[in-house]
């Protein structure tokens, strides 16, 4: 089948094409041609207003499977994430049992081979993510381990850490971290500030994300390797990373697409899907996050897709568990970034940028390249309703709500989605 993208812009910093306004054709999963006449197609794409960037990736999507499929299976995330835009996604390690065997990352890239959504491994650093004894990290990279993390839980025990680092340069892998101070978050429901005081929830405050941001880059510079620090969310966290890189240390980060554009007021009305860890800050942080992503010290924006049952979700607020899906509305909040940040920057950052840091192959947008593609209009107005969500989760702030800014097509290995 052949498909044409007309009258599109190229969004790929790696292409001859970049800012300019083309028309694509797909055929038999390649690109054959980019120009300016109308190729013959099956099927034509008016994408006047539309972006076309290589295929989005997530780095740290969570799915319940193995164990907790009730939540999302590899299946239903496959799904999501397609309707989402993306064409790769990178699975946390927090399943039952943990993915920490080969048995365990080959059960989840077994079928890449005939998926249109790549499903990539990060293998847990230590032993059931309990932060305790490491895995065998050396074996699991030769599986096909992307990255090491303890995924929704921090690396909190120091020596661990440490010994991590040393060990991962072995073979030049990745430690990501999800910095947090248990001790300090203990019991936490919400950002630490004046709307928990007057909404009477226990805080978790700044300083335990600080703290252990402060600790793993003392710990980096006496240990050198690579640490990428996941979902981070405040202005002090920031500006430690920005100086960290300034003195050379290999350090990365990203924050979620929400991060910088909610707060802390949205929990005024108790709605458990916006309880998240790390939790909604103040403006004053999204200005800083937003800041951070203009200049470059955070490198990646992700989903933060953690889906949850009712039986999770459905309580009161200190019962209920973290997290919000996101795929599917993740360029919504595209859309919204770019009143701030320039869009062009905003697609890096959720194209090439995650591929970089795993040492992965970057897509070209050339002719005779596979297509690994997303299509993006950012002027489309939608309603995420129950019908469009494919999430086995209803976990959503935005269920119901209309939204601008959607992915509408998808290319990959041979194999495309279209929404358009």
């Amino acid at each position: 089948m052949k498909i044409l993208i007309h009258s599109v812009k190229i969004i790929s910093k790696g292409s001859p094409h970049h800012l300019k306004k083309r028309n694509v054709l797909i055929s038999s999963g390649r690109i054959s041609e980019i120009g300016d006449k109308n190729y013959q197609a099956d099927k034509v794409i008016d994408a006047d207003g539309m972006l076309l960037s290589i295929g989005w990736m997530d780095l740290g999507t969570y799915a319940g499977d193995p164990g907790l499929e009730f939540k999302e299976d590899l299946i239903s995330v496959g799904k999501s994430a397609a309707a989402g835009g993306f064409t790769e996604i990178v699975l946390l390690p927090n399943t039952h049992p943990t993915v920490q065997t080969k048995n365990e990352i080959s059960y989840i890239t077994q079928s890449n081979a005939t998926r249109l959504v790549q499903l990539q491994v990060m293998a847990a650093v230590t032993k059931n993510c309990k932060g305790e004894e490491l895995t065998e990290m050396i074996d699991l990279h030769e599986s096909g381990a992307v990255a090491f993390s303890d995924g929704l839980k921090s690396v909190w025990h120091t020596d661990i850490f440490l010994k991590s680092l040393q060990y991962l340069q072995k073979f030049d892998g990745l430690l990501i971290d999800h910095p947090e101070d248990n001790w300090l978050n203990l019991f936490g429901q919400m950002n630490e500030g004046i709307n928990s005081t007057s909404l009477g929830l226990k805080g978790m405050p700044r300083i335990a994300e600080e703290v252990a941001t402060r600790k793993n880059l003392e710990l980096l510079e006496y240990a050198k390797g690579r640490l990428h620090f996941s979902r981070i969310s405040t202005a002090k966290t920031v500006d430690m990373i920005r100086s960290a890189k300034k003195k050379g240390l290999n350090v990365t980060c990203d924050i979620t697409s929400y991060q910088a554009l909610l707060d802390d007021s949205l929990l005024n009305d108790f709605d458990t899907n916006y309880k998240l860890n790390p939790p909604l800050r103040e403006k004053s942080d999204n200005e800083a996050l937003i800041k951070g992503l203009k200049d470059g010290t955070i490198d990646i924006l992700t989903t933060g897709h953690l889906p949850q049952d009712d039986e999770s979700k459905l309580l009161e607020f200190d019962q209920a568990d973290f997290g919000m899906i996101n795929l599917q509305t993740f360029a919504s909040q595209i859309t919204s970034l770019s009143k701030f940040v320039d869009i062009d920057v905003l697609l890096e950052k959720v194209t090439s940028a995650p591929r970089k840091i795993l040492n992965m192959e970057i897509p070209l947008i050339a002719v005779d390249e596979k297509a690994n593609l997303t299509l993006f209009d950012p002027n489309a107005e939608w309603t995420f309703t129950h019908k469009e969500n494919l999430s086995k989760s209803k976990n959503s702030p935005w269920l119901g709500k209309e939204l601008k800014g959607k992915a509408v097509a998808v290319f990959n290995n041979n194999k495309h989605w279209l929404d358009v």
